[in-house]
């Protein structure tokens, strides 16, 4: 039986600095961030912005852009920066796959995003609900591009494979922080077994789908990185053939999650996001307010680099 680890209180462990003004200035449309989350209330369908506690989640909501949470609310893992709620998940729900896909249509989505909590409880991961939900989503909505952001499922590429099979146009998994704190940031985690699955997905989805096919990964920074170790990532990623690279500020959601070590000025982002597209990367998103799948409609067809000191 896996072993679900549970949190520790993190809120001691140091003082947690101001946020920056380059973070504070974000504004957001309060009537259209209502209209979304009472479209998403309809349902029983949970976001990432909202179980994770995502700094993000007003400016998504507000421009009408939700990250679907697949699988439930419970993560099998307990990283240090997320806020989702670790523990033993409840049995999938069979309905998800097609009432998240009614929900794209009815929200109007051109571009749909699902994620999911780690499933390790699962033999596969979660693969096949991945692919359930993809297809019901391309069945219903066939004008809808799909992007996933998946867990590792372990490093079964099997698992990979039937993700990729059902036909997203952007397979995404973050690698979050340079290996060296893994064993903070993602206890559970391996930064190689993660450079597995995106090479893989890259494999796959080229044999499939053709140069359409994006890979995508994303490093959140102020956790403790050098640049250096930044360098050997950006490296190491594009020589397993990630297409797009995102980089954004490391922001606590809650006093229980790993403490800010450093607030990254844009400037730095701009920077770091030139040096990492000399590494080749088609796309480097870059700027303290960048997510992984923040505005991913814009980033998925993006060549070159965008840098974004603020979430507009």
């Amino acid at each position: 039986m896996p072993r679900f680890p549970k949190r520790t209180g993190r809120e001691a462990l140091e003082d947690h600095p101001r946020l920056p003004e380059w973070i504070t200035q974000e504004r957001v449309n309060l009537r259209e961030l209502h209209e979304m989350k009472v479209s998403l209330r309809e349902s029983s369908l949970h976001t990432v912005c909202e179980e994770a506690r995502c700094p993000n989640r007003a400016h998504c909501f507000s421009h009408g852009t939700a990250t679907f949470l697949l699988m439930g609310s419970t993560c099998t893992r307990a990283c240090g920066f997320c806020a989702i709620q670790s523990g033993r998940p409840n049995p999938l729900d069979p309905h998800e796959p097609q009432e998240t896909a009614s929900r794209v249509e009815a929200m109007g989505l051109r571009f749909a995003v699902l994620t999911s909590v780690n499933r390790d409880d699962l033999p596969d991961g979660g693969a096949a609900h991945f692919a359930a939900t993809i297809s019901a989503i391309r069945r219903r909505c066939p004008e809808v591009a799909v992007e996933v952001l998946t867990p590792d499922f372990m490093g079964d590429l099997e698992a990979v494979a039937k993700v990729v099979a059902a036909g997203p146009v952007v397979f995404n998994h973050n690698t979050e922080t340079v290996p060296s704190l893994y064993p903070l940031v993602r206890p559970a985690g391996r930064f190689e077994r993660s450079l597995a699955v995106l090479r893989e997905a890259k494999r796959l989805g080229l044999a499939l789908f053709g140069e359409s096919f994006r890979t995508k990964s994303g490093l959140m920074l102020g956790l403790g990185e050098t640049e250096d170790e930044l360098m050997r990532v950006f490296e190491a990623m594009a020589a397993h053939g990630v297409d797009i690279l995102t980089l954004g500020q490391y922001l606590r959601p809650t006093r229980y999650q790993l403490p800010v070590k450093r607030y990254v000025h844009p400037d730095e982002f701009a920077e770091l996001g030139m040096k990492a597209q000399g590494f080749g990367f088609k796309t480097v998103y870059a700027g303290p307010l960048v997510r992984s799948s923040f505005n991913a409609h814009e980033v998925s067809g993006m060549v070159g680099i965008s840098i974004s000191g603020t979430a507009s």
